[in-house]
Formats: C-alpha cells, structure tokens, sequence
C-alpha cells in the first residue's frame, strides 16, 4: 500500500511532473530544426558530414549510451541486489577500453557510413552487406525493447497511468516524437538532443547525489549501512553473491554477464556509427575518452541514488511499485524531493529512452538503406537523394517496431534487457569485426558463418532460457520449454561466433585480394585514403 500511495502522490500532479519533460521536448524539437540543414546528402544524413570534434562526440556518445538500462535498471538492480547490480556498471566501463584499444581508430579510417562499409571492404559486396543489415537491424531492435520498457514504468509513476492501455498510448507519443527527431534532424540533430540530454542527465545524478548524501550527513557508511539495514539481505548487500552467487549456474550466470558486457559494447552498431561523425582517428579516440570519463561520473552517482534507494524507499516498495525495480530512482526522487524532483527525474528518463531510441532507429534505417537498398538492391547505383528517403521511410517502419515492442516488453528489467541487447551484438559482430581487421586470411564465407551462426545461436538460447519461460520473472510465466540454464547466452555464443567464422574461412574459397588487403591494413592502421 505504501508503494501505491507514493505513485499516487506522484501522479497528484501530473502537469508538474511533466513539465520538465514538455519543455525538454519543445527544446531539443527545436535544435533538431535548426541543427537540420536541409540536405539530402548521405554523408549529412547518415555522419553529420564527420563535422563534430572528438569532445562533442564523446558527450553525445555517452548520451547514446547511457540509456534507462543505465539510469533506471541500473539503480533498481544496486537497491535490489547491491553488490551484485553495481557489477553491471563495472562492465559497462570498462569496456570502453575495448572500444578504445581494438575499434574505434580502425573503424574510422576503414569505413564510411555504416559497419558493413568495414565488413565488405574486402568481401563480396552483397552478402556480407545483407548481413550486416540483419545483424544491425536485430541489435537495434533488442536495444529498443529495454528503452521503451522503461518508458512504462516512468508512464506509471509520471502520469499515474497504471492501466496497460494507458501506458501503451503514451508509448505511442513517446513513439512519434523520436521519429520526428530522426526524419528532421538526420545525425546532426540526433547527436545535439544527445549532447543536451548527456549534459543534463549527468548534472541530474550528480545533484540527486549531493542531495542524498546531505541526507546522510555526507557520510558513505552512514548511507551503506542504512541500506543494509533496510533491505532483507541485511549485511549480504554489501556483499558478492546476492544474486549471482547462489549455486554454480548463476556463477556461470555471472561469467557470462561480464563477458558480454565487457564484449558487447565494442559491437553496438548505433555506437559504432558514431565514429563516424568525426573527422579523423584522433578524434575518433578522443571521443572514447570524453565519453569513458563521462559514464565514470555516472555510475559513481549512481552507485550511491541505488544503495540510497535502498536506504530510503526499501526494496518492499521498488518491487511492488508500477515498473518493479526500474522505478528505483524515480520512487527515490520522490521520497527525497517530492513530486517537483521526481517530474525532473522522471523527465530527465524520458528524454533519455527518447534519445537513445533515436539513435539506434538512425543506426538501423541508415543500415538499411545504405547497406540493402543501395549496396544490394540497386548494386551501388543508387541516387543519394533515393537512398535519404528510404531511410526516412526505414526509420519510421523501426519507430513503429519499437512502440510494439515497448508495449510487449513493458515490466521487464531493462537493465537485463540490454545485456541480451549485447550478448546478441558480441556474439554477431565481434568475431567478424576483429577478424576482418586483423586476419589476412579471413574470407566471405567466414564472414558470413561468424555471423550468422553467432547471431542465430544467441537468439536461440535466449528463447530457450529462463528469460522467456521457466520461472517466476520469466515473459512467459504459464509455460516452461527452457532448456538451457543459463540467462545470458554470450559465455556460448561467443566463443561459438569466432569458431564459425574461423571454420568457415578454411571451408570457403581462398579469395585473397593482395591489393585491397594492403590497401584496408595500411588505410586502417594510418588513415591515408579514408
């Protein structure tokens, strides 16, 4: 009942709490119009014409970054579980230095527009490329489901919304207005709404921590040890093993969480565009810079919002409230600022699911367009000014796929909903990203295997694990066909990606192109010709 009473005195307001949210709208709605210089040209369009520096790039990768899953999942799963939820910020940090050490400077030099520029430089054009498409194409979609889950919770603590129908019409609006910012703005508009919310939803935590900590008496050890007296796992908290040290398969669990997190962020294709956006290497690696030092900031804020919500609001009342665990931190909000904070907070999430969703819908419909209607449909004869309005066209076929998904997705953790997002991009795109780059001998037909075979293997254990069926917080609670144990499949298909594509390139024909290998090695490791 208390849970219930506070989302009510949330939604005794409705017109404070959304504000915040309305002005951000109107504002970034219009930077999106002036940003948007009314060009058709692919590389406006699809790279805001490589015209931002490594800094701003790297605040607006942080912005297409940090998502609900790190905002809300990530706070919900520290109150729950403590330690343990803390374990998806580690990953999500440090791979990063992925990111900085193996891809972004070769990405840059190597490509132009999209990741299949990379994977078919050297390959046969089509195959690879139709390849690339699906595997961005079923990346972006599991990405999407996590954000407009997200988007339900705060629906229901926002406007008191609590009714399924309800919230799947303002996920409709939250739907429309992402598009709007992809047909108008392109990359450059997409990338200043990240910019703006980056900035604002970092100053957000960084306050909200402030205001915790003075709850607290700016005492570390006051907050964790009123966590752990608040919560029912006492003083294990504060300890390894909550959640993932039960028996030896949520060990395994664990393992196979970290690989992929640590794996999957060098292989999302929505941040892999992004090198694209600036105008060389160097500042392709400065980006990873800013933005590594940025989400260092975050997630030490929101570290302590996840053991203050504990603290203060109690895991009885995060899990029992409208959008379970991902309501942490708006529920925290409201108990430490009342319903003025929690309208900030909540509009701050908001806008985050907005931005993120538009970026990945950017990412995919320029896949699409670039990569099957251009590249495969009309063999690399396309008009740029055709290839722009199939991707306008793309991006609102993926809005609407996205409304969809959010509606069904609705209630699930959405911090662990982007870690699958990540076992399925690590498990399709790592093999044949460091292969193509690395490998002389590596083929079209390794390509191919790598990438199939990984993105086929992770989807199917995800279908057959007890993410879909088998338990209590399964999406299929009535049913039970799991079969395999485990809730992330990326300790199996990982490794099972790479083994496909090395097989398959001793399987195929050796189709060693000696002047457009030394042409991809030199133009990757030095930047001359890109």
């Amino acid at each position: 009942m208390k849970a219930l009473a506070a989302a009510d005195s949330a939604g005794s307001n409705p017109i404070l709490n959304t504000a915040v949210f309305a002005i951000f709208v109107a504002i970034t709605l219009f930077v999106v119009y002036r940003a948007s210089s009314g060009k058709s040209s692919r590389a406006d369009y699809y790279a805001a014409s490589s015209a931002f520096t490594g800094r701003q790039n790297g605040i607006a990768l942080s912005g297409d970054f940090l998502s609900a899953a790190s905002f809300l999942g990530i706070a919900g799963a520290i109150a729950v579980n403590g330690y343990d939820g803390f374990l998806y910020s580690i990953g999500f940090l440090v791979a990063w230095l992925v990111d900085l050490l193996l891809v972004a400077e070769l990405l840059r030099n190597t490509g132009r527009f999209t990741m299949g520029d990379v994977l078919a430089f050297r390959m046969k054009q089509r195959p690879v490329r139709a390849a690339a498409a699906t595997s961005t194409l079923v990346i972006s979609l599991f990405y999407m489901l996590a954000q407009m889950a997200g988007a339900g919770a705060l629906i229901a603590l926002l406007l008191n919304v609590h009714s399924r129908f309800g919230q799947s019409i303002v996920l409709v609006v939250v739907g429309v207005v992402m598009v709007l910012y992809v047909l108008v703005g392109g990359m450059k508009g997409t990338t200043w709404v990240q910019i703006i919310k980056a900035t604002i939803l970092i100053l957000a935590v960084v306050l909200m921590t402030v205001f915790l900590f003075g709850k607290f008496g700016f005492s570390l050890s006051n907050l964790l040890s009123q966590a752990a007296y608040h919560s029912p796992l006492g003083e294990k908290l504060l300890e390894p093993g909550a959640q993932y040290g039960k028996n030896g398969t949520t060990k395994l669990d664990f393992v196979s969480l970290g690989v992929t997190l640590i794996l999957g962020i060098a292989c999302l294709p929505h941040v892999l565009m992004r090198f694209y956006t600036v105008p060389n290497a160097t500042e392709a690696r400065r980006s990873v810079v800013w933005a590594t030092s940025a989400m260092f900031v975050f997630y030490l804020c929101t570290l302590v919002i996840g053991f203050g919500a504990a603290a203060l609001v109690g895991t009885d009342e995060i899990k029992s409230a409208p959008g379970g665990e991902n309501s942490a931190a708006p529920l925290l909000a409201l108990h430490i600022g009342g319903t003025v904070l929690l309208g900030i907070i909540s509009a701050v999430a908001f806008a985050t699911i907005l931005a993120v969703v538009a970026g990945l819908t950017i990412t995919a419909s320029a896949s699409f367009a670039h990569d099957v209607y251009a590249s495969i449909f009309k063999h690399g004869n396309a008009e740029p000014e055709d290839e722009v309005r199939v991707a306008r066209r793309t991006a609102i076929c993926i809005g609407l796929l996205a409304i969809l998904g959010g509606i069904l997705a609705n209630g699930q953790n959405v911090a662990f909903l982007v870690a699958l997002a990540f076992a399925v991009a690590a498990s399709t795109n790592l093999s044949t990203l460091l292969y193509t780059l690395f490998w002389k001998r590596f083929n079209t037909t390794g390509t191919l295997w790598g990438m199939y075979g990984g993105l086929i293997c992770s989807v199917v254990l995800v279908l057959f694990s007890p993410v879909v069926s088998g338990s209590s917080t399964s999406i299929i609670k009535s049913l039970d066909f799991h079969w395999f144990p485990l809730s992330n499949p990326g300790l199996v298909s990982i490794p099972f990606s790479f083994l496909c594509g090395f097989i398959g390139t001793f399987v195929g024909r050796k189709e060693i192109d000696p002047a457009k290998q030394a042409e991809m090695e030199v133009r990757s490791l030095t930047g001359i010709g890109t």
